[in-house]
């Protein structure tokens, strides 16, 4: 199975469809938001590869299963094998930066929360990681210092900067790479700024990498 990555250029490539790797609680503003504690270490969890849509495709919301909140994440594409590496090997393994949104059944996680049960069910689901086409490395005017945004309906909704991060991106896919195997194709979601909130049919969303692209996606 192939997942096609569209590059803002215009370029495609096929990468093989891999994991995606999702960071919880990087953002400290956001923590707070939620009433979550500081970690000690970042928080894992994994979204399969049917998890994957493209943004340009309409987001089907899921029914009936409470509150779908969106997270604003920078998504970051692997074009090596990772394990145990060091942070400049990690940031060296980099091919292209995007950006991803990290649906969240939130009743649902809070349940699992109160009964100390996994987040998968309200995080790993079909469709439950809209992404943008990607821009290579190389082109992105600042890796190191990204700034991103999404308004919905024209309103401002979330707002970050990589320099608010617990954790910086190199730290992460360092760490990640400690516990899983990072392959080519493989996608890191590196946590959400503060301001989740819900989604619902007909919201027009425009996600920004400030000085890069934007990315347009509407809910169903």
């Amino acid at each position: 199975m192939k997942y096609r990555h569209r590059w803002i250029s215009g370029d495609r490539i096929d990468l093989p469809s891999g994991k995606v790797v999702c960071v919880g609680r990087n953002y400290a503003a956001h923590i707070q938001e939620l009433n979550n504690p500081l970690p000690d270490d970042p928080v894992l969890f994994i979204k399969p590869g049917t998890s994957m849509i493209n943004m340009d495709q309409p987001l089907l919301l899921p029914k009936n299963r409470g509150e779908v909140h969106h997270e604003l994440e920078i998504s970051l594409l692997i074009k090596e094998t990772l394990k145990d590496a060091s942070e400049k090997e990690a940031t060296d393994a980099i091919m292209a930066i995007g950006l991803a949104l990290d649906l969240t059944l939130r009743d649902l996680q809070k349940q699992q929360k109160s009964k100390g049960l996994p987040w998968e069910v309200a995080k790993a689901f079909d469709n439950s990681c809209p992404l943008s086409g990607f821009v290579a490395v190389e082109h992105v005017k600042d890796p190191a210092n990204l700034e991103f945004s999404l308004k919905v309906n024209d309103e401002l909704r979330q707002q970050g900067t990589t320099e608010h991060m617990m954790t910086s991106i190199p730290g992460l896919l360092s760490y990640i790479s400690r516990h899983f195997t990072l392959m080519p194709g493989d996608i890191i979601l590196t946590g959400t700024p503060a301001g989740v909130g819900p989604l619902v049919a007909g919201d027009e969303l425009e996600l920004s990498l400030h000085g890069t692209f934007t990315a347009q996606a509407r809910c169903i």
